[in-house]
């Protein structure tokens, strides 16, 4: 079992920053692929980004390729979502993942899942 708890949202104007959190629990974290994903008011959930179990690969949705970068602490059990150059379209509520057995995109077939964290970026 893995617990994941997202932290770093808040409000941004556009062009600025945020660094998104995701702690995990249990000692298996190193084991896991992780993503990030987002859902925005009225719209379904999308991949944002994912990295594999040892942060060796990494890959990213076009819409934010360039502008957010996903990294791995495994001592930390934690992953993060570095969020720069924001534009209002970015906001959502952006949640981790963890995946055992799978590497890709399809939020559905990740094993667990965090509460979210809102991120709204101002015009």
């Amino acid at each position: 079992q893995v617990q994941l708890v997202e932290s770093g949202g808040g409000l941004v104007q556009a062009g600025g920053s945020l660094r998104l959190s995701c702690a995990a629990s249990g000692r298996t974290f190193g084991s896991y692929n992780m993503g990030w994903f987002r859902r925005a008011p009225g719209k379904e959930r999308e991949f944002v980004a994912r990295i594999t179990f040892n942060g060796g690969v990494s890959a990213y949705a076009d819409s934010v390729k360039g502008r957010f970068t996903i990294s791995r602490d495994n001592a930390k059990s934690t992953v993060y979502l570095q969020m720069n150059s924001l534009k209002p379209e970015d906001t959502a509520v952006y949640s981790c993942a963890a995946a055992r057995n799978y590497w890709g995109q399809e939020g559905r077939l990740y094993d667990y899942w965090g509460q979210g964290t809102q991120v709204t970026v101002s015009s």
